[in-house]
């Protein structure tokens, strides 16, 4: 069963499908899209050995030729080296502006082909197969492409949608189970911020969903994915709600920059943290209740998630001030005040500017204490 969900951007409108078995039927769903059949994948050397051969197959059962281009594993990746590399290597094969470039990897991959293809020729067109739990239900949507800087995550980028997805649950088989509870992070914000029945529903579900029962899977992309194509209609550049996206990325982007983007903290485990201590925040300002961050923290560290700064590699050293000069690069800072994404309630998110740096300080010091305890 292909489940499709349709991104209404007028006439750069485009489907995300979302099923078993639809990486080796890609050439089916790709070749009405090319102008000539050919296209050039991208990916990474870890999905490469995975996954590289069935995509070819796919598309040279519909005489749709190709090339690859193969770069290293690793958010290090997403760099002005990295887009340096795959830039050059896509000239170097010729790529003409009418070509598709194929985005075959998790998050990294994605972001970093779609940047290159915002740009390159002037702009050409891309097409997102992600293989990560996190870019299926999240990264590979939207359009939202990037690579990192020295000073944050995510700075330098464009908006440049995609013209298909193709999320093949199936290739979730294959992610080291680290990486695949790290996606599932992105898929708890969904229900944080705006369905707390699907939030009930992972509750229930989120321990099979993550020890690979197929149709659950199916259901939570399915269901993420139509929220961020809502979503995404409305708000294409994040002017306003799209914003709500952001649950627990502004903590857990400072965390990632203080962790070195390295593998001490993966985006999802960032992100867990990050909304635990923006239900956190909230309840400290009056907006939310105060047992919701313990529930929350709870169902993240029953599907071994970090919930707590103290879960984080190296917390002991960190310092609240130094943690809020990251906040300080964050992409929703509007006149030089920091905006949150804070919760009333699961499943009701908001968007605020009025939150005071020393509120924010105080909380991480509060959770810092408990860590070195």
């Amino acid at each position: 069963m292909i489940r499709k969900v349709r991104v209404a951007l007028d006439d750069r409108a485009y489907d995300i499908l979302v099923g078993g078995g639809l990486l080796a039927r890609a050439g089916e769903f790709i070749e009405p899209l090319l102008r000539r059949p050919f296209a050039v994948i991208v990916t990474d050397e870890n999905v490469a050995d995975r996954h590289l051969g069935t995509l070819k197959r796919a598309l040279a059962q519909k005489n749709i030729g190709c090339e690859a281009v193969i770069l290293p594993a690793g958010e290090s990746q997403k760099s002005y080296a990295g887009f340096e590399q795959l830039c050059e290597a896509l000239l170097a094969l010729k790529v003409e502006r009418r070509d598709h470039l194929i985005a075959l990897g998790g998050g990294v991959i994605g972001d970093l082909v779609g940047f290159a293809a915002s740009v390159l020729r002037r702009g050409m067109d891309f097409i997102q197969v992600p293989t990560s739990l996190l870019a299926q239900v999240d990264s590979s949507v939207g359009g939202k492409t990037a690579i990192n800087s020295r000073q944050g995550k995510n700075l330098i980028g464009a908006f440049h949608q995609p013209r298909l997805v193709l999320a093949d649950v199936d290739l979730l088989d294959t992610l080291p189970p680290r990486e695949l509870r790290a996606g599932y992070a992105e898929v708890v914000k969904y229900g944080l911020l705006g369905d707390a029945d699907f939030y009930a529903w992972l509750e229930a579900n989120g321990a099979r969903l993550l020890a690979g029962d197929a149709q659950l899977r199916a259901e939570a992309v399915e269901r993420c994915c139509a929220h961020k194509a809502r979503i995404v209609a409305a708000d294409e550049r994040e002017e306003g709600e799209r914003a709500l996206l952001n649950l627990g990325h502004t903590f857990g982007h400072a965390l990632e920059a203080e962790t070195g983007y390295s593998q001490r903290l993966l985006h999802g485990e960032g992100v867990a943290v990050g909304m635990a201590l923006a239900f956190r925040l909230s309840a400290s300002l009056g907006l939310c209740d105060a047992s919701l961050a313990p529930r929350i923290e709870r169902h993240l560290e029953a599907v071994g998630l970090p919930a707590r700064l103290r879960d984080v590699d190296g917390a002991e050293r960190f310092s609240p001030a130094v943690l809020l000069d990251h906040m300080k690069q964050d992409k929703k800072v509007r006149d030089g005040k920091l905006v949150f994404i804070l919760a009333e309630a699961i499943g009701r998110a908001v968007q605020r500017n009025d939150v005071s740096p020393r509120a924010v300080e105080e909380l991480l010091s509060e959770q810092l204490t408990k860590t070195a305890a």
